[in-house]
């Protein structure tokens, strides 16, 4: 009797020692994450003062915009997408909760913030408007549906502790936040707070503002991101599922057609409208106005051709979801009438 109560005594100690270490496993991660952070902030304090305005391919392969905050957000963001989703897939097949695909769009999401953010086309943006023009796409076009389709939600909060997950949802479960969440992405008005973000940072006093002040910059790139996020997540990720895909196909086209608006005024302008680039275009072989023409160009052609292929790719989807909800109605049916003629 002695010795089964021991045996249970200690399988009972065993079991919660498991309990202890896997809580302890759980609750490094983040701090694995956040320590990653700031050995990354620490070196990119270091080296960034090789950033520079490059006028010369040899100058553009040295200067990387190594801004600490900046990196330790990348790098918090990945570390904890990347422990969310081993946690997510450990013990079971991979794919579960979180499906391959959508863990791939999340790496080129964050790989193309890092091109936009990091990587010389930073700095070469304070040099040519044209190359601070695709900086903007890259941000709003690739890294921003990128990331939504990765679904970072579920991964982050996999990484942290039970506790704090635990904590997290149900602050988000308060009806305040409800409300403003459900306001802030209705698909009119995520779209408006997107096309408002694009057209006031390009009033010309703005713009050049973002030269002058490195924190008018940051506030720059955050509206266009976040408010790229918010009219994606709206479109992919909406209340109305894949039904509201035909919606959304109305609005990524008139995005299209304001965004290709503005591109066709900056390049058919007759005068610069951003004279801090004059002086600074003429070592890579272009006017300020040359310059200022193919930044508009690179906004209205090859933007509008993402559009276009996110809209088809919204389209399909939206005939997808139809087809499915036709197929499940007539199995309704089916079904109500072999159990009618059964009755009977």
């Amino acid at each position: 009797m002695r010795k089964a109560e021991d045996e249970r005594r200690r399988a009972k100690d065993g079991g919660a020692r498991e309990c202890d270490c896997a809580a302890a496993r759980s609750s490094r991660l983040p701090r694995r994450a956040f320590a990653l952070c700031a050995f990354v902030a620490a070196c990119a304090s270091v080296v960034a003062a090789h950033e520079g305005k490059p006028h010369t391919w040899h100058d553009l392969a040295r200067t990387w915009a190594f801004e600490p905050a900046v990196v330790a957000s990348l790098a918090a963001s990945g570390a904890l997408y990347f422990f969310g989703v081993r946690k997510l897939w450990r013990g079971s097949a991979a794919g579960r909760g979180l499906r391959k695909w959508e863990a791939w769009c999340y790496a080129g999401g964050w790989f193309a913030l890092f091109v936009a953010l990091v990587s010389p086309l930073h700095t070469w943006g304070r040099v040519l408007f044209s190359a601070h023009m695709t900086q903007h796409e890259v941000l709003m076009l690739i890294a921003a549906p990128l990331v939504v389709l990765g679904r970072p939600v579920v991964a982050f909060l996999w990484a942290l502790p039970v506790s704090w997950a635990r904590a997290l949802g149900n602050a988000a479960k308060a009806a305040w936040w409800q409300k403003v969440w459900r306001a802030l992405t209705n698909p009119f008005v995520a779209w408006a707070v997107h096309a408002a973000a694009l057209w006031v940072w390009h009033i010309p006093s703005l713009f050049q503002a973002t030269l002058a002040s490195e924190w008018v910059h940051t506030a720059q790139h955050l509206s266009f991101l976040v408010s790229a996020l918010l009219f994606w997540w709206a479109l992919v990720h909406g209340r109305q599922g894949w039904m509201g895909y035909g919606a959304g196909v109305l609005y990524v086209f008139t995005t299209m057609v304001h965004s290709g608006l503005l591109g066709a005024l900056i390049t058919f302008a007759g005068t610069a409208w951003y004279p801090a680039y004059d002086g600074l275009t003429a070592s890579w072989g272009l006017t300020p106005l040359e310059d200022q023409q193919l930044g508009g160009l690179i906004m209205w052609i090859p933007a509008g051709l993402v559009y276009i292929v996110a809209g088809l790719a919204l389209f399909a989807g939206w005939l997808r979801e139809s087809d499915a909800r036709l197929e499940r109605r007539a199995r309704r049916a089916a079904s109500l009438a072999t159990t009618e003629a059964g009755g009977e």
